[in-house]
């Protein structure tokens, strides 16, 4: 069975630790690194600087066969960085302004149809912010929307607008109570943004407490980490939670076997410093259990 053609747009940016140690990030090269990894050649679109982090990153790319046409490089602009800090056990961002990725230029559809994904914080820039909607407007396959709320970068209608053209949302419950505060449970304001938006799914992390989904059909679904997880850092948790999410999706996967590979995933990654792991032994071995 031939899977769906996964596209992805948005930032790719260096995460910068407090020990001076720097990892690939960015939400939706997170999950294109993800998807190479489990085999599924994604579209990457995005732009870096002409600069040495820029050429960082194609060269991360290209060492782990990504196919690098879309990468735009801007001589005038940075590559994205942001200063990650550690408190808790939970990551906290600070994100620069004007970086390469607030400038991807426009860009032909293709076939203009599979999954198209993308976040929330490379839209911030008008040019990024255009691009897509030229993008999104001649789409035809489904879309899925990664919140990712980063203040100040984000407007509550700006986040709905983008919710409006999604077919797929996910969300942690922190931005879910953001957007959608009130006095209802999870449940059902997962149930209220369904039929508001008319969705064919939405999920919400909920962190080491773990996930739901809502089904096309109205089910809900759940799932749990294991009780003994090890956490080296959560950075990237999420990214690697919708990567499989997208992986299920285009292979058609049962939403209650793609939601608990998703969490599984996700805790593996989170025994690991950083967003990515440039080690295909580690997803050897996950991919081995999807076996």
């Amino acid at each position: 069975m031939n899977k769906a053609q996964i596209t992805l747009f948005g930032e790719v940016l260096f995460d910068c630790f407090p020990d001076g140690s720097r990892v690939l990030g960015g939400a939706p090269f997170n999950v294109a690194w993800h998807l190479q990894a489990f085999g599924d050649r994604p579209r990457f679109i995005s732009r870096v600087g002409g600069d040495a982090a820029g050429n960082d990153i194609l060269a991360a790319m290209t060492r782990w066969d990504m196919d690098p046409s879309d990468l735009q490089i801007d001589p005038s602009r940075p590559t994205g960085t942001v200063a990650v800090s550690i408190t808790d056990d939970q990551p906290d961002y600070q994100i620069l302004d004007r970086q390469a990725y607030d400038f991807i230029q426009p860009v032909q559809p293709g076939t203009g149809d599979g999954l198209l994904y993308h976040g929330s914080l490379a839209l911030r820039g008008e040019v990024s912010g255009h691009t897509w909607t030229d993008l999104a407007s001649a789409w035809r396959g489904p879309v899925f929307l990664d919140v990712n709320l980063r203040a100040p970068w984000w407007q509550p209608g700006r986040i709905f607008d983008l919710i409006a053209g999604a077919d797929w949302l996910k969300l942690n419950d922190a931005e879910l109570a953001q957007l959608f505060p009130g006095t209802q449970d999870i449940a059902d304001k997962m149930r209220l943004i369904v039929r508001e938006f008319d969705l064919q799914g939405i999920f919400v992390t909920c962190g080491e407490e773990g996930a739901l989904a809502l089904t096309p059909d109205g089910e809900l679904l759940g799932v749990t980490p294991n009780a003994r997880l090890e956490v080296a850092d959560t950075v990237g948790a999420g990214d690697a939670f919708a990567a499989v999410l997208l992986h299920g999706i285009a292979s058609t996967w049962p939403l209650p076997l793609t939601l608990r590979r998703a969490q599984d995933f996700a805790s593996a990654l989170v025994g690991r410093h950083g967003a990515t792991v440039e080690d295909p032994a580690f997803y050897q071995h996950i991919l081995a259990g999807w076996q």
